[in-house]
């Protein structure tokens, strides 16, 4: 297996490390799914988990990098080892990847990579604004109600962004991870059960 990925240039690296940072944020303990094929990398995280064996209610973050040397790579690691090796000073544009993998179970879910259809286009803007709204009132019912605000948590990702089919958890997973670019807009596509955020700064699937 390949030892390390090369990455176009020191940005591409560094943005690499930052969309680590803020999917970190999300949860301390997430993992990356990282395949690359040719000159193509696809970084995925998860956002929000599924349930049952269709893995209903998945969230997932992918963004694409393009390497400078081709590979070809397929493992799961901590974040942790991601942003570690990201922000050492001497990093450049290559990614030593880690030797320990980890086993998550929403990395079994690869949404297809055809066939998808165009369903509508949402300004970046109205989903920033729902998932702002779904953080203030999650926020609002942890502290008042501890860890019973679960359901909360659940019903209001699960719930529809205003004027659009699309659930505000795909829309707290472009904020969240900073896909969101002012005033642009953001693509719908689907594909047999999946959705698909196309955004300036990444891709959000949901299931």
């Amino acid at each position: 297996m390949t030892a390390d990925l090369t990455l176009v240039d020191d940005e591409a690296l560094a943005d690499l490390g930052r969309y680590a940072a803020r999917a970190r944020a999300l949860d301390a303990d997430g993992a990356m799914r990282l395949q690359a094929l040719g000159h193509v990398l696809a970084s995925w995280v998860s956002v929000l988990p599924g349930s049952g064996l269709l893995g209903e209610g998945t969230v997932l973050g992918l963004r694409t990098t393009a390497l400078a040397e081709p590979a070809s790579v397929d493992l799961t690691v901590a974040l942790g080892a991601i942003t570690d090796r990201t922000a050492r000073p001497d990093a450049g544009r290559v990614l030593p990847l880690p030797p320990a993998t980890v086993a998550v179970t929403w990395s079994a879910l690869t949404p297809p990579r055809s066939g998808w259809a165009v369903a509508a286009s949402i300004p970046a803007d109205a989903l920033a604004s729902a998932a702002q709204a779904g953080v203030a009132e999650i926020s609002t019912a942890v502290a008042e109600r501890g860890a019973a605000a679960g359901l909360v948590r659940d019903r209001v990702w699960r719930t529809l962004v205003p004027g659009t089919e699309v659930a505000a958890g795909g829309a707290f997973a472009a904020y969240a991870l900073g896909f969101l670019q002012p005033g642009a807009e953001v693509s719908v596509l689907r594909c047999n059960r999946w959705t698909r955020l196309s955004a300036a700064g990444g891709y959000v699937l949901m299931r």
